[in-house]
């Protein structure tokens, strides 16, 4: 290594007139705006470059190759990045801003759009819609199992074989959809009577519920269940009863509109079945296609509103 002392070098003379030229070179391209010139034609070459589709489909088959799936695949998974990705989202920085977000009144017009949304509210009304028919056919399928663990009993007691396998509703599910029926007849029945006495009272009556007023209502109610039975059966096929697990009433051609006669027909054999004590019912339990007297004398039938479950699948869930 040369002393600091030593006198330096003076380099060979090629090299000074070299130099000399490279210098008087740069200072005639700025003084004549040469240089501007190049390094805008070379910065446009670039940019042509970079948004030509040769370098645009070579960056694709550079991100699609697998080296550079595997190295973005161990890039994301390893430890360093996740424990850099959780600091960052713990950090003070983050939380103001989404606090700053949220607050803001932009975001928040946006939050009132989506939820006054009509897609949104009958989006939200179909799934609970679906949710209450899922549950209603739950119930059902449950009921039928229960159909056909009573009817084995029914029939062993009485001598009769075993029937084939039939997807016609038994006197459970029927059952079922008939106490749903009547809860709701119930709620409007006592709403109807609490706004009657609230009438009463209003008009100066304060005395209580006579044995007449009892038998009245009485009356009342059963012309009411009868006027509601008629109505849904002749113009539906179903009561609401019905409906929520899944079963409806159908003529011997499959039409659901039994219209008023039929209906009629049907109420008044249901009415006959119930007098001695419910005895008319049995013959759901004993026949082998689940028709009491009154769907004879009607010329109806009970069916589910949509396929069941394989049986196989019934059979293994009450096991």
């Amino acid at each position: 290594m040369a002393s600091p002392d030593e006198p330096r070098r003076r380099p060979p003379l090629p090299a000074r007139l070299l130099g000399i030229g490279a210098r008087a070179g740069e200072r005639v391209a700025s003084a004549t705006g040469i240089d501007d010139a190049v390094e805008g034609a070379t910065e446009e070459a670039i940019v042509r470059a970079l948004e030509s589709p040769a370098v645009e489909r070579a960056i694709v088959r550079v991100l699609e190759s697998e080296a550079a799936q595997e190295s973005l695949e161990r890039t994301l998974s390893s430890p360093a990045v996740g424990r850099a990705a959780a600091k960052a989202l713990d950090s003070d920085v983050v939380n103001q801003a989404w606090d700053r977000l949220l607050a803001s009144d932009e975001v928040q017009k946006l939050i009132e759009r989506i939820a006054e949304a009509p897609e949104l509210r009958a989006a939200i009304a179909s799934q609970g819609v679906g949710l209450v028919r899922d549950i209603g056919r739950q119930v059902r399928d449950f009921a039928m199992r229960i159909d056909d663990g009573l009817e084995r009993i029914v029939r062993g007691l009485i001598g009769r074989p075993r029937r084939e396998r039939t997807d016609h509703v038994g006197l459970i599910t029927r059952s079922v959809a008939m106490l749903l029926d009547g809860a709701i007849l119930n709620v409007i029945f006592l709403g109807t009577a609490a706004l009657l006495g609230l009438v009463a009272s209003a008009l100066g009556d304060p005395s209580g519920v006579s044995t007449a007023g009892i038998v009245f209502g009485v009356g009342a109610w059963i012309l009411f269940g009868s006027l509601y039975l008629l109505t849904f059966w002749a113009t539906a096929g179903q009561t609401p009863g019905m409906r929520l697990i899944s079963i409806r009433i159908q003529d011997y051609d499959g039409s659901p509109r039994l219209g008023i006669r039929r209906a009629r027909r049907r109420l008044f054999g249901l009415i006959l079945a119930l007098i001695p004590f419910g005895l008319g019912l049995l013959g759901v339990l004993s026949h082998d296609d689940r028709r009491g007297w009154w769907d004879r004398r009607a010329g109806t039938d009970v069916v589910p509103a949509d396929p069941l479950a394989p049986y196989s699948s019934r059979a293994g869930a009450a096991q």
